[in-house]
């Protein structure tokens, strides 16, 4: 029996812990975090610290925290910082420092009974019960319906405490309120936990009778949740359970069973690493594409050649004197006209291949300088100059990405192979799903962004060229903004045929022979003025030829140093009811 206890306790405490810090965090704390970095819009530092914080960045959220302690001047905000920084010590398991952090928040702080909670989960993990006991003792007292907290959760771990101090009565009262509480709730992942803790509980005392049928529930109730970490502790504890028994045939299925959750459990940790190689093949694939597209175009071009001069070969064999005339002015027009059109293609070719090598050799000389620079801040430990680095590299990098993907679908769209299926979108959809991967960049530049697309809209088009244009109008507006900036995307009031998508931004406009220029028919690819932002003008010829094979047209507003709307007028499903 003691055997059996002890593997018990080593199946389900951890997890036990794991259950009480994933709901420590409700909603109310957040908004209210949210509503004091709204309040205080100047501290960009707390800013970008509370919005790592939400993210679960704990790295950067330390960053930001401890700049906002170094320079700020706002009172109200410290304690605010040394939670926000408490909470990440403790998630990384640095839980000295984090109970530094923690114990140096004042006790007028709104949220001060969380300090107690995450101290008590601190006592917790390092198995100081007294301790832990004392800090949640106190939650028992606080009327649920006024705090933002679970009481369930908060005797789930008194119970505990007393279990472990071997105090078996109050560890079985306050392990069952509990229970009857989180059945209540319908809170399925805790009730779980807290059926094995009961279970653990009675086998402690040799009370097997009364153990089993808790350890049979919550093998019960762990079919119904998605969790392979619960599937697992709750069928390994039956396994042991029917070995004691001496029931070997049914232990040995519910070993089988177990190993199945286990395998299942790697496998989803080996999601993450799968996806990283995955992207880095897409890379690798894309160049291999746009490299296998320029030795067809060649082979093409010279088989082309080839019947041209076969043709004019025959013609000159079996053709009449006036047919021979004739067919050799017809033909002379023909090269002519091919000519100009390959020698218009060529000059775009090598102007675009000038361009493009130029940028990325740009790029890759900035990411080679200051990844130098990255290696000489963290033999020195800046930690503060190498967060500024990797975002550099983040954004460097994302540029280059950005004009590769530009590259191939501009050599797709010239040699007629993208594919291409206009239907109705709803146009409101497409842009939040666009908006979501530019989030992050935006929020890097403190850019406000608002989105005002009417959700009646829809629109008769191609979806993957339609993301490929909004992507890259507002890749535009945000690489074109200050800090501190605003985007607004919205519809203006639709005709009858087209509706009006404009992106706005508050960057850095555009004089009026510039625009004239960029919506001219038959503009070649052209550098920026703005040697300091990459660019190839790459992006607008593409965006402009997807407009034009949807049907639409494209107009731009802009004034130096105040702004620029691109105007996108899309052709609309009328049959949409």
């Amino acid at each position: 029996m003691p055997k059996l206890v002890a593997v018990l306790i080593g199946v389900f405490v951890p997890f036990l812990l794991f259950s009480q810090k994933k709901n420590v965090v409700k909603k109310e704390i957040d908004t209210e975090i949210k509503m004091i970095a709204k309040k205080f819009k100047t501290e960009s530092n707390f800013n970008k610290a509370q919005s790592f914080f939400i993210k679960k960045n704990w790295d950067s959220t330390l960053v930001y925290s401890m700049k906002q302690l170094d320079v700020g001047k706002k009172s109200e905000l410290k304690d605010y910082c040394h939670y926000l920084r408490g909470r990440s010590f403790k998630e990384k398991k640095l839980f000295l420092e984090a109970k530094k952090e923690l114990n140096k928040i004042s006790d007028k702080f709104e949220f001060y009974y969380r300090v107690k909670i995450s101290l008590g989960e601190i006592a917790l993990e390092q198995n100081d019960y007294k301790l832990a006991l004392q800090y949640f003792v106190i939650l028992e007292k606080l009327p649920e319906e006024l705090y933002d907290f679970k009481k369930s959760n908060a005797l789930h771990n008194i119970g505990l405490c007393y279990l472990h101090l071997e105090k078996f009565d109050k560890a079985e009262e306050y392990l069952f309120k509990s229970a009857e509480l989180q059945k209540a709730q319908k809170d399925t992942l805790m009730l779980i936990s807290s059926y094995m803790d009961i279970a653990n509980l009675y086998y402690t005392q040799y009370k097997d009778n009364e153990a089993i049928p808790y350890f049979e529930k919550a093998y019960t109730l762990s079919k119904k949740v998605k969790s392979f970490e619960l599937k697992q502790n709750a069928t390994l504890n039956m396994a042991v359970v029917e070995e004691n028994r001496k029931k070997f045939p049914l232990a040995l299925t519910y070993r089988k069973e177990y190993e199945i959750w286990k395998d299942s459990l790697n496998d989803q940790n080996k999601v993450w690493a799968i996806a990283d190689l995955e992207k880095k093949f897409a890379i690798k694939q894309k160049q291999k594409e746009v490299n296998v597209l320029e030795a067809e175009n060649k082979l093409k071009e010279a088989e082309r050649n080839g019947f041209l001069v076969a043709s004019v070969l025959l013609l000159i064999l079996f053709g009449t004197g006036v047919y021979f005339y004739r067919q050799k002015i017809r033909n002379s027009k023909i090269i002519l006209k091919q000519k100009n059109e390959l020698d218009e293609l060529n000059a775009t070719k090598d102007k675009l291949f000038s361009i493009v090598s130029h940028d990325l050799r740009s790029s890759v000389n900035a990411l080679k300088t200051s990844n130098g620079k990255l290696l000489e801040n963290l033999e020195n430990k800046n930690f503060e100059e190498l967060d500024t680095l990797l975002h550099n590299n983040s954004t460097i990098a994302n540029g280059a990405y950005n004009l590769l993907d530009n590259l191939l679908n501009w050599a797709l769209l010239q040699t007629k192979q993208a594919y291409f299926y206009q239907e109705s979108l709803h146009l409101a959809s497409i842009v939040q799903h666009v908006e979501y991967n530019y989030k992050p960049l935006m929020l890097n530049k403190n850019i406000i962004f608002k989105n005002d697309v009417a959700a009646s809209e829809y629109v008769f088009a191609d979806l993957d060229s339609l993301k490929i244009v909004i992507r890259n109008f507002l890749d535009n507006a945000i690489k074109f903004s200050k800090e501190n900036g605003s985007i607004s995307i919205y519809t203006r009031p639709s005709s009858e045929d087209f509706c009006y998508l404009v992106i706005e931004d508050t960057g850095l406009g555009m004089s009026k022979s510039t625009r004239e220029e960029l919506l001219k028919e038959t503009i070649l690819l052209s550098k920026k003025k703005n040697d300091d932002i990459i660019g190839t003008g790459l992006g607008m010829q593409l965006c402009k030829s997807m407009i034009h094979k949807n049907g639409g047209r494209l107009d731009i507003e802009s004034e130096e140093n105040i702004g620029t709307k691109i105007i996108i007028a899309l052709q609309k499903f009328k049959n949409h009811g």
